[in-house]
């Protein structure tokens, strides 16, 4: 019987030899949490100084330690003093002296510790030791559900990510620091300032007044693009990712409404300067298709990055961006739009606090990775209603701040927001005040600017190109070559419709004369 168990036991050593990680500890700090403890009852300042580090009593692994420094809480946030005796009185009216060990085990803490010198390096350790135990809790809550056939995988996937993310977000950081700390920081971006031609500070959009106006898009922005169905919201940001990627400006685009193919489209539409209807149909003539290959030419070589996933969660959008951030050094975020996104894994009562959170979410990512952040946004229909007996139709039907749908922090969270108008949608082709012409205005409404001056700017969109312009001359240029497109398209489909008439004559059937041949030049996109 007692060799059975030697053989046994060695079996056991033989195992604990071979997996020297076999029976783990959760991650700790026992010595340390000890000495922060005797420090902070030792020097009356100690609290203040890791009181953003450990901000619960969680952060201890051992449960007497949990409730000593629960105590010492307490009599912080009531502005009482912090000492040996303040907190054996307090864990007594808690009721837990005896629990962790009477005066002797307060003595005990006190004796050990010298100074509180080191306080917050030692309180950091305990704080990553704690996020650590989070993880670990973290990973085996994910490995049970994942195991129960009744959860749905990607529900699933969607709580990891809003608890991995919770978990991010409460590293601790030092949050208050010295103006001294700052100022190199200021001066540098003053100085890459000074080096830039012009006035623009920030990621030039393609838009010489917009620009002027705004000195760029900055960095750590978030700016949200609002306007109405069919306004063109899509098409201003493509224009302006064109625009800033010919640059060399790498850029990210987030399309929860398009597919990539709609999206590439459309941008090749924009390049090409063809119609949207021909690039379609896909019948280019031999002009037509020489100018979609010098189109394409110009964009595909472009910084242009594109995700389309449907539905895109926050957290979803954190892990891309910051790969995208990292591996091809992306510049600039457009998102369309802001009302797709969800908050899943995150918790929120309605669909006004999801929307809350998205957008106070958004404003964060553009805070941690540094570059603005532009995210599409839809506007009630108060627009629609206004101005139906109004004798100044034009400034009636101009959106406003309180338009915004869904939620009054997007207002709150953003440091622009513009809109996109177009009088012309309404009907309104003339301004009544001044007689100017509206056909082709997009005037850009700048709301608000947390950081600069708020005014309209007037673009002009050519509809059949899906783009937007600077000037009236370009505007004109397009509109001139849409109706020779849409000439020359009309009188394609009569022809065609002459060709199948057929008459007959001596030397068999031939198409009716001074109409073109079928073979007439066109070639499939």
């Amino acid at each position: 019987m007692q060799e059975a168990i030697v053989r046994n036991n060695k079996k056991r050593q033989k195992r604990y030899d071979e997996f020297p990680d076999f029976g783990k500890l959760p991650p700790q700090a026992l010595e340390l949490e000890d000495a922060v403890l005797g420090a902070l009852m030792i020097e009356s300042d100690a609290f203040s100084r890791i009181s953003e580090i450990l901000r619960t009593s969680d952060c201890f692994y051992k449960v007497t330690n949990q409730k000593i420094f629960q105590a010492i809480k307490t009599l912080a946030a009531q502005n009482k003093p912090i000492d040996m005796l303040t907190v054996e009185n307090q864990l007594q009216k808690d009721h837990t002296l005896d629990e962790v060990g009477g005066k002797y085990a307060l003595a005990v803490l006190t004796e050990n510790v010298a100074t509180a010198a080191h306080i917050e390096e030692h309180a950091g350790i305990i704080y990553e030791k704690y996020l650590a135990r989070r993880m670990i809790l973290l990973s085996s809550d994910i490995q049970a559900n994942a195991f129960d056939p009744s959860k749905d995988v990607n529900e699933l996937i969607q709580e990891a990510e809003g608890k991995i993310f919770d978990i991010s977000q409460t590293s601790h950081k030092k949050d208050v620091v010295s103006i001294a700390e700052i100022i190199p920081a200021a001066i540098q971006r003053i100085e890459e300032a000074s080096k830039n031609e012009g006035t623009t500070t920030g990621i030039k959009s393609g838009f010489f007044k917009l620009d002027k106006l705004t000195s760029g898009w900055q960095r750590s922005d978030l700016i949200i693009m609002a306007a109405r169905p069919a306004m063109g919201k899509t098409a201003f940001v493509l224009t302006m990712a064109k625009n800033m990627a010919a640059d060399n400006i790498p850029v990210a685009f987030f399309t929860l409404e398009m597919s990539s193919i709609q999206l590439v489209n459309r941008l090749i539409v924009n390049a090409a300067e063809l119609s949207g209807e021909k690039i379609k149909s896909g019948k280019l003539n031999q002009q037509e298709f020489t100018e979609l290959t010098k189109g394409i030419a110009r964009l595909e070589n472009l910084p242009l990055f594109i995700d389309e996933t449907p539905s895109l969660s926050v957290m979803e959008l954190r892990t891309k961006a910051r790969r995208l951030v990292a591996e091809h050094g992306v510049k600039i975020i457009i998102i369309d739009y802001l009302q797709l996104m969800n908050a899943s894994g995150m918790s929120y009562s309605n669909r006004e606090g999801e929307v809350s959170i998205i957008s106070r979410s958004l404003k964060a990512l553009a805070k941690e990775l540094d570059v603005p952040i532009i995210a599409l946004s839809q506007l009630n229909r108060n627009v629609e209603s206004r101005g139906g007996g109004s004798e100044n139709k034009l400034e009636a039907k101009k959106p406003q701040l309180s338009d915004l749908r869904e939620s009054g922090a997007i207002e709150q969270d953003a440091d622009m927001v513009c809109f996109i108008h177009r009088p012309e949608y309404y009907r309104i082709f003339e301004d009544p005040n001044t007689g100017t012409n509206l056909q082709g205005v997009a005037q850009i409404i700048i709301a608000k600017h947390r950081n600069g001056a708020t005014d309209d700017i007037d673009l002009f969109f050519a509809n059949d190109y899906a783009m937007f312009v600077n000037t009236r001359q370009e505007y004109d240029r397009l509109k001139a070559k849409s109706s020779n497109e849409n000439t020359t398209l009309l009188s394609s489909k009569t022809n065609k419709k002459s060709t199948s008439k057929i008459i007959e004559t001596e030397v068999g059937y031939q198409p009716l004369p001074n109409y073109p041949q079928p073979n007439d030049g066109s070639v499939p996109f």
